[in-house]
């Protein structure tokens, strides 16, 4: 038997006893678990797969494929994280068949990629400036004087999802799981099979292109 990683998040006492009642048959630890992950798993197959359709197929198989097996799951990881796991697997295998997906790995490669600026280089001073080399020439704008219900408006959040469908899929599934689905940064990394820095930087490349996004937007109106 392998040893978890230092960075491995264990199961918990109750993801044992929800294994356990599922095992058992529960028909309501299944339906509870269907709550809470299904919209989640749906949103992460769709980066993978070509349409809704499949996405759909392809969490129902991995659902499949946590029932069949729920007698290998031995707490290792959370169970949040195996069940997640099974749907990435599923998610780019049947992604390879749609011809839509690479492995993780192949999306981004942090050495070979130095990726796009966080921020606009036109918004700072160029190098050879006198006086104020490298600083602000435009700062980002406050988001204070607009009013809430325009920044919960239903046009605001469709800025939003558009934004983040237009991210690179590596970043997309990033900040899909941490900032949409609240997960945290350890447990993305443990179903993505990421490094915590590599996290971070997709992360803050994918939150950078949204803010933009968000700019643009007000900017316009």
């Amino acid at each position: 038997m392998t040893t978890p990683q230092s960075s491995d998040i264990v199961a918990s006492a109750d993801d044992l006893r929800l294994a356990g009642a599922l095992r058992d048959g529960d028909e309501a630890a299944f339906a509870a678990l269907l709550d809470a992950y299904h919209t989640s798993m749906l949103r992460l197959a769709m980066i993978f797969v070509p349409d809704q359709a499949v996405a759909e197929e392809v969490v129902q198989e991995a659902w499949l494929g946590v029932l069949r097996g729920l007698a290998r799951f031995e707490g290792r990881s959370s169970l949040k994280t195996w069940i997640f796991r099974i749907l990435t697997n599923c998610a780019k295998t049947r992604g390879q068949r749609e011809s839509r997906s690479v492995p993780f790995s192949s999306i981004w490669n942090p050495e070979a990629d130095p990726g796009d600026p966080a921020v606009d280089p036109d918004r700072f001073n160029p190098a050879d400036a006198p006086k104020e080399a490298h600083r602000w020439v435009s700062f980002p704008n406050s988001w204070n004087e607009i009013p809430e219900e325009r920044l919960l408006s239903k046009e605001t959040r469709a800025v939003i999802q558009q934004a983040i469908e237009a991210l690179p899929p590596s970043q997309r599934e990033v900040i899909l799981l941490h900032d949409v689905d609240g997960w945290t940064s350890q447990e993305v990394c443990n179903v993505l099979g990421i490094s915590e820095s590599n996290q971070r930087v997709l992360l803050h490349r994918a939150r950078s292109k949204v803010r933009r996004a968000l700019e643009r937007y007000f900017d316009d109106e």
